[in-house]
C-alpha cells in the first residue's frame, strides 16, 4: 500500500538527481525520473527505506511531442490520399 498519493505538481525537479522527488519520514527523498513518467510509472520510491508514493499526474503532459508527430506520419504514409480526377 502506498504510503500517499502526491500531485506531480507538489514534488520538486532535482537537477542534481534527474528526477521529481519529494521529502520521505526517513529523511531522504522519494524518487521518479522524467523517463519513468513517459512510460506510466507511478510509483515513486524512497532509496533509504521501503515506502513508496503513488504520483498523480497526467502522462500526456511527459510524452514526447515529436515521436507523436513521427507516429502520426508515419500512419499518414500507410494511408496515403487517393486523388480522383
Amino acid at each position: 500500500m502506498s504510503y500517499d498519493d502526491v500531485e506531480i505538481e507538489d514534488m520538486e525537479w532535482n537537477e542534481e538527481l534527474q528526477a521529481f522527488t519529494y521529502p520521505c519520514p526517513c529523511g531522504d527523498l522519494f524518487q521518479i525520473t522524467r523517463a519513468e513518467l513517459q512510460m506510466g510509472e507511478e510509483t515513486a520510491r524512497c532509496p533509504s527505506c521501503s515506502l513508496y508514493i503513488t504520483v498523480i499526474y497526467n502522462i500526456e503532459d511527459f510524452q514526447d511531442k515529436s515521436q507523436d508527430n513521427k507516429r502520426q506520419g508515419l500512419e499518414q504514409s500507410k494511408n496515403p490520399a487517393i486523388t480522383v480526377a
